[in-house]
């Protein structure tokens, strides 16, 4: 699954598994100031992307720990760690209420959890309280509200916008509205909470289709809609689910007829922003 798609979720929470690369590890090595002997915190782990990426960088002695919200991605986590012979200490926490010590860590970093967190102010508190003073946070987050779709065909438009009616819809059941355009604002956010502004560092993420896509791609699509409508649970979300759907396959057809003509364009960027405790 592509982290920029529209037509598969609201936000870009796939990023971890799908766009983390060599050269973002080494942009987190240089700003995080991994040393030996370094405790480090990644809030969010996910599947353990991070901890795979870190653990080959070979610091002696750098402990590492990994939270996540949800206990089946701390079990991936932890099986992927041990696959790759890494030791890191992985646990279920909150990012609202870290089960840490103030000071705990040299440096603490946040990959794609905030667009998803209601309490965005209290998250990022708990951030700097758990990093100890001169020590390093980073934070990255994408704006979900300044993500760019084009289709050189008007179904493929419809179907983009379709797709963000019924998200939204989705957003609203979950309780409100979530901290969808994050990436820009953390700089200005870090003040109230005792963080220096080192650094605001941008990644393009970008999704491109020229020609005839593969099978799979409206194959997923369709999918990850349809597990959208299944956990949905008003009428009038899974009416908007519905209609998202039946405009995918719309779009998809008519792409299929484009053949080589087929153009598909997506992107945003995420903000880097690297701050350090006072």
């Amino acid at each position: 699954m592509h982290p920029t798609d529209a037509l598969t979720a609201p936000t870009l929470k796939h990023l971890r598994e799908e766009w983390w690369n060599d050269e973002f590890t080494a942009f987190l090595e240089e700003t995080l100031r991994l040393r030996p002997g370094n405790r480090v915190l990644d809030v969010g782990c996910r599947r353990g992307v991070a901890e795979v990426a870190i653990g080959r960088l070979h610091i002696s002695q750098m402990r590492l720990c990994g939270i996540d919200l949800r206990f089946d991605h701390v079990l991936e986590a932890k099986h992927s760690v041990e696959s790759h012979n890494i030791r890191a200490s992985l646990a279920v926490g909150d990012t609202c209420r870290l089960p840490f010590r103030e000071s705990s860590f040299d440096s603490v970093f946040c990959v794609a959890v905030l667009q998803l967190v209601q309490e965005v102010h209290t998250a990022i508190r708990e951030l700097a309280r758990v990093v100890r003073p001169g020590g390093r946070l980073l934070i990255v987050e994408p704006d979900n509200l300044a993500r760019y779709t084009y289709s050189a065909l008007p179904s493929g438009q419809a179907a983009f916008l379709a797709a963000t009616r019924f998200f939204d819809a989705t957003i609203a059941e979950r309780g409100g509205e979530l901290a969808m355009g994050i990436g820009p604002l953390v700089g200005s956010l870090f003040a109230a909470h005792g963080i220096e502004t080192i650094d605001v560092r941008l990644f393009p993420v970008s999704l491109t289709q020229v020609g005839v896509a593969d099978e799979s791609l409206w194959v997923e699509r369709r999918q990850s809609q349809q597990r959208a409508i299944e956990s949905a649970t008003s009428d009038h979300t899974r009416d908007l689910g519905r209609q998202s759907l039946a405009a995918l396959d719309t779009y998809a057809d008519e792409a299929r007829k484009a053949g080589p003509a087929f153009v598909e364009i997506q992107n945003t960027m995420l903000f880097a922003t690297v701050g350090q405790r006072a």
